[in-house]
């Protein structure tokens, strides 16, 4: 529910260290909630001609009663704009009422244009797929405004930190009302991350004065990467699959868990990425789509017989590709009945394929965190860390090994 009871106040002042030529310039101080804002008026008075605990002029003059007129107008129209406010159930701040008043009101300036301008001016730069995360956010954030404010838009001036964390309580309390499950932590952490690279936007434009994001942080919870173990990726690679389509998407996403490539990596791969390394074998060289990053894999013997096995494929050769072209959607369909067939109960996704060569094909086999980083085209080494926690196989055998060698010269000294 929203408090339409604010605490609102206007008050006339003076400023003694803003003096010219022995005028003081008068301002008109709003506040609102404990928060202040001042509005230069444009008129200077002398400091006898001004009565500082009543707010005014002091004098009958001519000028004295016009100017005391003046003011009096001016904390009417405030007054006006703060009603105003509370009719039309907008989120009333010092900085809101002051751009009404000077008729700025940031028309320009609002939360829904900066949405549409930072969805418009990033289509080139972001994939469709981060996209669609955008525009997600964005729909978030229209009914957190219409069922917390009663209201479509708002001026950037009355972003706050509490609006954030309002947003946030918001988005952990939304029960959708469809199909949809409910956001977790990590889901409410994202659409505030989007949010706030649009709210730096405003700020780097200075469209907005302060960054609300200041004092804010993002608090994500790790989450364990899932990935198949040996024995169920032994099943995949070694099930007979009568149907052609099922056979094809079993190579693909076994081809991915010998390389790591991601879905759009592998599709994109064309003959001349396949290139000779430095060790005269076979690599593979090319850049990952949602970072640029560069990324170079040797190709293992596994990876190897399923690049010869499509070479000659014609939709593969028509398109100039390694691989005839197959959506990610119908690709993680296809892959749900594999799991099936071949009792895995995981969710068998694509992106598994990629978690399993970080685990299961490398790490497990101890090649070192900072090669399967590389290979794997993370920008940063922690990113790679959290495969690194879950290969707790490896941890017990590098243990059983050092018990082995521990316990080793106990049994030398006893043969002597």
């Amino acid at each position: 529910v929203m408090r339409t009871t604010n605490t609102f106040g206007v008050q006339f002042i003076t400023r003694t260290n803003k003096a010219k030529d022995g005028l003081l310039p008068i301002y008109a101080r709003v506040t609102v909630d404990g928060r202040r804002v001042e509005i230069s008026l444009k008129r200077w008075i002398k400091p006898s001609d001004w009565n500082g605990s009543k707010g005014m002029a002091k004098g009958s003059r001519e000028e004295i009663k016009s100017l005391n007129h003046y003011l009096d107008e001016v904390q009417a129209r405030i007054m006006e704009c703060y009603q105003e406010m509370q009719v039309q159930k907008r989120l009333i701040t010092a900085d809101a009422i002051k751009s009404m008043f000077l008729g700025t009101d940031q028309k320009d300036f609002t939360l829904c244009k900066l949405v549409d301008y930072h969805n418009q001016a990033m289509r080139d730069t972001l994939t469709w797929g981060t996209m669609k995360n955008y525009f997600t956010t964005q729909k978030y954030i229209h009914r957190f405004l219409k069922e917390r404010f009663g209201t479509t838009d708002m001026f950037l001036s009355e972003l706050s930190y509490k609006f954030i964390t309002d947003f946030e309580f918001y988005l952990r309390n939304y029960k959708p009302k469809d199909h949809q499950k409910p956001l977790g932590n990590n889901g409410v952490m994202k659409h505030l991350e989007r949010f706030r690279k649009m709210v730096t936007m405003a700020v780097k434009m200075e469209w907005v004065s302060r960054d609300p994001f200041d004092k804010y942080q993002l608090k994500f919870h790790r989450v364990d990467r899932d990935f198949l173990n040996h024995e169920e990726l032994e099943a995949v690679e070694n099930k007979d699959f009568k149907i052609v389509r099922l056979q094809w998407v079993r190579d693909l996403f076994v081809f991915s868990c010998y390389t790591g490539l991601a879905y759009i990596d592998a599709m994109n791969l064309t003959p001349s990425n396949i290139t000779i390394g430095i060790d005269g074998e076979y690599w593979l060289s090319t850049c990952r789509q949602k970072t640029d990053q560069p990324v170079r894999v040797p190709i293992l013997p596994k990876a190897w017989e399923i690049i010869e096995k499509y070479k000659t494929h014609p939709r593969a050769l028509q398109k100039g590709s390694v691989f005839p072209m197959i959506s990610n959607q119908k690709l993680n369909s296809y892959l749900k009945e594999i799991a099936d067939l071949c009792g895995i109960e995981k969710n068998l996704t694509f992106h598994l394929a990629r978690h399993t060569f970080a685990t299961t094909v490398t790490l497990c086999n101890g090649v070192p965190l900072e090669t399967v980083s590389k290979m794997l085209g993370h920008s940063k080494i922690t990113t790679t860390q959290v495969y690194a926690k879950v290969v707790e196989k490896k941890v017990s055998e590098d243990m059983q090994a050092l018990r082995e060698r521990l316990a080793a010269p106990k049994l030398m000294r006893r043969a002597k």
